[in-house]
């Protein structure tokens, strides 16, 4: 019985080092801190990863986080505009290796769906795998395709923006990168993609600085003053300061205050001008 217990109090060391190194390897490559330091920072969180990044944030060793985890699956990302540039689609269709996503069977399979996606318009992932597809629906056709490929396939996501204004969709890296946008003003095709382009490379979270929650807002502020008492600013300073970085944050995670990517010295906010952007919807694999 003692052995028993013995070998199962073992296991549990066991697990539970593999989980402390593997939340060290996620918080290394969130923040780019070293081992020890992440160490430190999990052991002071008590194991929680977004706590760990602001232990570390705070002490000026580790990045600003990384606002969305890159996806281990391959797959394709694929975008459709209606032909009154009113409705764009995006799809996100995954495989387990990229050799299977280059296929032919991968990619007839892909464009199918996007055609009947155009055709149909379903208003959410759910009742797209329902819809018919070869006399059957497309999660049984999905289903024997993975039979056939050998390779467990997936469609991770889909949406749908619809306007009265204008939407665009542009596509990235063979598919790896796909963007929706809507501008609330009709006939604005041009800059909607170029706007498009814009969130596919500088991943914006939010479109302007007023969408931001408070919260946010205040734990980023919180940061900062740790990060300046550190480096012993005076503390009639730090509010300037702050204001500065807070600045800097909007460009970074906002989209109209971003540096267009085709004129540096223009803000996505200048090349709008009075055209709104009304929601975008960007995905990445």
């Amino acid at each position: 019985m003692n052995f028993i217990n013995h070998q199962n109090c073992g296991q549990i060391i066991f697990t539970q080092k593999l989980n402390i190194m593997e939340n060290i390897k996620i918080l290394r490559g969130k923040t780019g801190a070293g081992m020890v330091d992440c160490k430190k920072a999990l052991d002071e969180s008590g194991n929680d990863i977004n706590k760990a990044i602001e232990i570390l944030r705070k002490k000026g060793i580790a990045k600003a986080a990384q606002r969305s985890d890159r996806e281990a699956a391959e797959g394709v990302i694929k975008v459709a505009l209606s032909s009154d540039a009113k409705t764009g689609y995006l799809v996100e269709i995954n495989a387990e290796t990229d050799f299977v996503v280059r296929s032919e069977k991968f990619q007839m399979f892909a464009e199918k769906v996007v055609r009947l996606i155009m055709e149909k318009q379903p208003k959410d992932l759910v009742e797209l795998m329902t819809l018919n597809f070869d006399h059957s629906t497309i999660k049984e056709n999905l289903d024997s395709l993975s039979g056939v490929i050998g390779e467990k396939l997936d469609i991770k996501r889909y949406e749908m923006l619809n306007s009265a204004g204008t939407v665009a969709v542009y596509s990235h890296m063979g598919g790896r990168i796909g963007v929706l946008v809507a501008l609330d003003k009709e006939g604005q095709s041009d800059i909607a993609y170029d706007v498009a382009m814009q969130i596919a490379a500088a991943n914006p979270k939010y479109i302007r600085p007023e969408d931001i929650l408070a919260d946010e807002i205040n734990k980023e502020k919180e940061i900062y003053k740790e990060q300046l008492l550190r480096e012993g600013k005076p503390e009639n300073m730090i509010e300037k300061i702050m204001a500065g970085k807070l600045a800097k944050f909007y460009e970074e995670v906002c989209l109209i205050k971003q540096e267009y990517i085709k004129d540096d010295s223009k803000k996505v906010e200048d090349i709008l001008g009075h055209v709104k952007v009304e929601r975008f919807i960007r995905y990445s694999l």
